[in-house]
């Protein structure tokens, strides 16, 4: 699992959703590991501290993902894991790679200790890199609802590869 964004036009997202984030109460936060590896650490975050699952929608209000990297990973590999992800989930591939095409021109490497963090307003959304210092860059936006819950899902769908991680990210008891 991964992070990723979609398309680029300098606009910002409507309302207060990516500037007032940081703010947020945590809905959960979860540690992703292979074997004895720890990948990353990610919170979720919403205005009011819950998460509200809604059938078919997995944004149906602002949410802040933040993915704290513990290891070194290269963009090619954030790439491969989102495809690999939606592949999994179900999604369109004519579709999806179409966003792909988009995301491999602006997909940093990452190393430890970086985040990337997905702020959405339920529709669309902005995704922002931090390098190990908290100085923060815009990445791009992303325009489009579809795409905007498309990359959510790999880590809010009912049906996300690590169910485990998923509940504690929404704040539920497995």
């Amino acid at each position: 699992m991964i992070l990723w964004i979609a398309t680029v036009n300098g606009a910002e997202l409507k309302g207060k959703a990516s500037a007032s984030w940081t703010d947020w109460p945590i809905v959960g936060q979860a540690t992703l590991s292979w074997l004895w590896f720890d990948i990353y650490s990610s919170q979720l975050r919403t205005p009011d501290g819950h998460y509200e699952q809604v059938p078919n929608d997995v944004t149906p209000h602002p949410v802040a993902l933040e993915i704290r990297y513990l290891r070194d990973i290269s963009s090619k590999d954030l790439l491969e894991e989102t495809q690999a992800q939606w592949e999994r989930l179900g999604y369109d591939e004519a579709q999806t790679s179409a966003w792909l095409t988009l995301l491999a021109e602006m997909m940093p490497s990452v190393k430890t200790g970086e985040r990337l963090v997905y702020v959405s307003d339920g529709r669309a959304g902005q995704l922002y890199y931090f390098n190990q210092q908290g100085q923060q860059r815009l990445l791009g936006n992303v325009e489009n609802k579809q795409m905007n819950d498309t990359f959510l899902s790999i880590w809010l769908s009912p049906q996300a590869e690590h169910p485990k991680l998923r509940y504690q990210l929404i704040g539920m008891k497995q």
